[in-house]
């Protein structure tokens, strides 16, 4: 399990709730000040997720104000970038010499620590996965990366949406992940944050090499889950909506130690089995699963799975099954 730390207000005495808070977000991010009209009963959880010297916190809190002021900037700047998802709610972004920027649910909010700037989270709750990455992470000079601050970054398009997927995948799922992984996360993740500024200012070209590379494989395998229903997913297909090569696809692949036919199938497999395991759900037939997740015919669903999980897909939904069988 990814190491982890959870600070929840309800464990502390109302008094000194909004202080801790407070103390843990200027030491989350860099120093600041926090204003609330709910500070006298401040209910907030936070969760601190550690990547390798990359830092996640998913936090849920009512309404907030975050400033950095040029005084907290000079008391202290650790040089990092803070990116946050906005999962619920709606906030303001203000800058003393940019446009004040609203911010919706799907949105990124992005600033560096070098910068005064302040966030209106309005409430009535707001959540939000922020992440803090420190400058000699990125891929991007610190001149282009400033840049970016005060632009539209959506959660929903592009390599913006790689990058929510990353934060929402992992955040809800550290227990599927090892401690001795969080390095190698760190590194993917700080590569597509790279890559999500370096779009916004088409400045893709200036990436290294590696960092395009990962990027790109990390962009063919989201658009392969998207569209593993569709049975003429190809190879092909695939590297034409891409903009790619065949070869270039496959060697892709190849690099993570595996292929694309097989990438696809293990997906295709790995969606159908989930479904079969959920049995809260009204029962569908296995055959309709099947097709659903682009199986062409029944048989190759069946030997396929049975290969993967040693047990046919009906068998397999039977198991799962509660109560006697």
């Amino acid at each position: 399990m990814l190491d982890e730390r959870v600070f929840r207000s309800e464990d502390l005495p109302v008094a000194d709730r909004f202080d801790v808070w407070h103390d843990l977000m200027s030491s989350t991010h860099a120093p600041m000040d926090l204003t609330s009209e709910f500070a006298a009963d401040f209910r907030a959880t936070l969760r601190l997720v550690d990547l390798g010297g990359i830092t996640l916190w998913p936090a849920a809190f009512p309404q907030l104000t975050f400033h950095r002021t040029p005084f907290r900037i000079r008391q202290s700047d650790p040089e990092t970038v803070n990116l946050s998802l906005v999962v619920r709610g709606d906030a303001v972004t203000s800058w003393p010499d940019r446009p004040q920027r609203p911010l919706g649910t799907g949105e990124f909010h992005m600033n560096v620590s070098s910068e005064a700037m302040t966030v209106s989270g309005l409430g009535p709750w707001i959540e939000m996965i922020g992440v803090e990455v420190p400058r000699t992470s990125l891929s991007l000079p610190w001149d282009r990366v400033r840049d970016v601050i005060g632009r539209d970054l959506p959660g929903r398009t592009g390599v913006g949406a790689l990058v929510a997927q990353f934060l929402t995948q992992v955040t809800a799922h550290t227990g599927d992940y090892r401690q001795a992984e969080a390095p190698r996360l760190g590194r993917v993740l700080a590569d597509l944050v790279s890559a999500q500024f370096a779009q916004v200012l088409d400045a893709e070209d200036g990436l290294p090499p590696e960092t395009r590379t990962r990027a790109l494989t990390l962009e063919v395998m989201a658009f392969i889950r998207r569209h593993l229903a569709d049975t003429d997913l190809t190879p092909s297909s695939i590297a034409a909506a891409r903009h790619i090569s065949r070869s270039h696809l496959h060697r892709l692949f190849q690099a993570q130690g595996t292929t694309v036919a097989a990438y696809i199938r293990e997906q295709r497999l790995e969606g159908a089995r989930r479904e079969l395991a959920d049995t809260a759900r009204d029962p569908v037939p296995v055959h309709a699963i099947a097709a659903r997740w682009g199986f062409k015919d029944h048989a190759t669903f069946t030997r396929s799975f049975r290969a993967a999980y040693g047990v046919t897909p009906r068998d397999f939904r039977h198991a799962a099954l509660p109560g006697p069988r």
